[in-house]
């Protein structure tokens, strides 16, 4: 079949299935098409540690024990983003595909087939399918649960349930930028968040962590986060969206909860970067490999006093750096004899994760956090956030009225000039 007849008659297909039948729909398009002998979606769980096989009738998870996500064939087409074939015994072919969304990794899909006539030609028609395929398990799951009921391998609290609910997608990539992100314990979240929104020319990014545990956190971050889209839906700029947010939570607690944000907006053309930093969560940048703190001006958190003014420094970014959300869940946890994690701990993971993809390197820090813990649970949630700019470089080395952002040479802080960054209380 030729790859736009095979694409045509496949999102005829699934368009046309029940939400819960994309699995066996696009099954008996591909035994038509290519003679399949067995599909299989697997999706990543929460966690990201396991591939977790959907039942093609729709009725959740397969009974099957869930495939490793580092170790297996299905997780190393996962992890490169490209497709890997098996060969299997009387010449057939197993060919494990990434299903993914605008560089949100959802999992594979695995397809046998018979090896002779599938070639270079035909792999590129079956990735294209289940890069289709992930289009629409993203729709259908507005009306259906099996696919976030197939990601897990535990249950979720409520408090978990709830925020998960909340958070955009893990990952996602666009023009001149990449980004990744995790949250840790992925099954009993506490209050942590992270949110994301692009335009043709801006990437507005949220690490947010509200105060308390269980379902009263997760109520806080819920206003908090909602109150935040509000104020940036309606086109404020970050200081103001700050304000705005910090106004809704203070009239629903009156000062007794706070939510602590550290917002940033990017220019994706120019590399100018706007923050805030109202809470706790820390701002790597690692330039040609070398990661540092960036030095921010620490303001309230939201929903301590009625009337908090923000306002936003500005920096630039280089084409190839990297920016790290780091929230106080990762720098301060403790080891079994009660060492804290640090900057040094954290620095050398982020390093030793350089060359990965942004969406690899939140887990991957996140598992170095895990063997500083010595396996002892958690007491508050880790979250890690990686931005990739790949964009144009200024035209000059200042890049406007920003400051360069520096490592320099090797310090644990970005140094910044005599002046300083520059400080908007309107960005506009």
């Amino acid at each position: 079949m030729g790859r736009v007849n095979a694409l045509v008659t496949a999102a005829r297909a699934l368009r046309a299935a029940a939400p819960h039948r994309l699995p066996g729909t696009l099954h008996t398009v591909l035994h038509a098409g290519y003679a399949a002998e067995r599909t299989d979606l697997r999706l990543a769980d929460y966690a990201q540690r396991a591939l977790l096989s959907v039942a093609p009738d729709g009725r959740g998870a397969r009974n099957r024990r869930p495939l490793p996500l580092h170790g297996s064939a299905p997780g190393r087409a996962y992890g490169a983003q490209e497709p890997f074939v098996e060969e299997l015994d009387g010449g057939r072919v197993l060919a494990h595909l990434p299903v993914t969304v605008r560089g949100d990794r959802l999992g594979v899909l695995s397809v046998t087939l018979p090896g002779p006539g599938l070639g270079d030609g035909g792999l590129a028609e079956l990735a294209a399918l289940a890069r289709l395929l992930g289009h629409e398990i993203v729709v259908a799951e507005r009306d259906t649960d099996v696919y976030r009921q197939a990601r897990r391998t535990e249950r979720l609290t409520l408090a978990a349930e709830m925020q998960w609910q909340l958070l955009p997608a893990r990952s996602c990539a666009g023009d001149g930028y990449a980004l990744g992100a995790q949250l840790e314990p992925a099954y009993a979240v506490f209050g942590d968040n992270f949110d994301w929104a692009a335009t043709a020319d801006r990437l507005t990014v949220y690490v947010t962590g509200g105060m308390g545990e269980g379902i009263e956190a997760s109520l806080l971050t819920g206003l908090g986060v909602n109150a935040l889209r509000h104020a940036r839906r309606a086109g404020a700029p970050i200081a103001e969206q700050a304000a705005l947010a910090g106004r809704a939570v203070h009239a629903h607690y009156a000062g007794e909860a706070h939510l602590s944000v550290l917002l940033a907006d990017l220019d994706t053309a120019t590399g100018r970067l706007r923050v805030v930093d109202a809470g706790s969560a820390q701002l790597l940048l690692v330039r040609d490999r070398i990661p540092a703190r960036i030095t921010t001006d620490a303001l309230p958190p939201l929903g301590l006093a009625e009337e908090a003014g923000y306002t936003a420094q500005e920096f630039t970014l280089l084409p190839g750096d990297r920016l790290l959300f780091v929230s106080d869940g990762v720098h301060a946890a403790a080891s079994p004899d009660g060492e804290m994690y640090g900057e040094q701990a954290l620095a050398r993971a982020v390093a030793s994760a350089a060359l990965l993809p942004a969406a690899d390197v939140p887990a991957a820090v996140l598992r170095e956090l895990a063997g500083h813990r010595g396996g002892t649970e958690p007491d508050d949630d880790a979250l890690v956030v990686c931005l990739d700019w790949s964009g144009r470089r200024p035209r000059s080395s200042s890049g406007g009225p920003g400051t360069d952002l520096s490592p320099g040479d090797g310090h644990s802080t970005v140094p910044s000039p005599p002046s300083g960054p520059q400080r908007h209380e309107d960005e506009e």
